[in-house]
């Protein structure tokens, strides 16, 4: 698996926008038949303020070279770069360690 952390500091007024490009991306993803199983994408909000960050897996660097051919993907890049303030960083991640049952980010836990 391929790990990456995508940051960057939104410009004031354009939250409902940029949730609408990062839906509409996430769609593109889910829909894409030769993508799917193959890449993951989590966005997040730190609270309080207008920092994005983002965490994309991808089965291996063929599931990433798919994705950087997609126009959805291009079209999702300058968009996140339009409506950023400052560079968008883009860290590739390495596990360390892991528990065994990773929880799900898209489901709350019962309790």
């Amino acid at each position: 698996m391929k790990y990456f952390l995508i940051t960057y500091r939104l410009k004031d007024g354009a939250e409902d926008r940029r949730h609408r490009d990062i839906d509409a991306f996430i769609a593109a993803l889910d829909s894409d038949p030769e993508l799917g199983g193959k890449v993951s994408y989590l966005t997040m909000k730190r609270g309080g303020s207008q920092d994005y960050l983002h965490v994309a897996a991808a089965a291996d660097e063929a599931a990433v070279k798919l994705l950087g051919s997609r126009e959805f993907f291009s079209r999702y890049t300058d968009q996140t770069e339009a409506t950023a303030e400052g560079e968008v960083e883009v860290t590739p991640l390495e596990i360390v360690a892991e528990t065994s049952s990773p929880v799900s980010f898209a489901r709350p836990v019962a309790r």
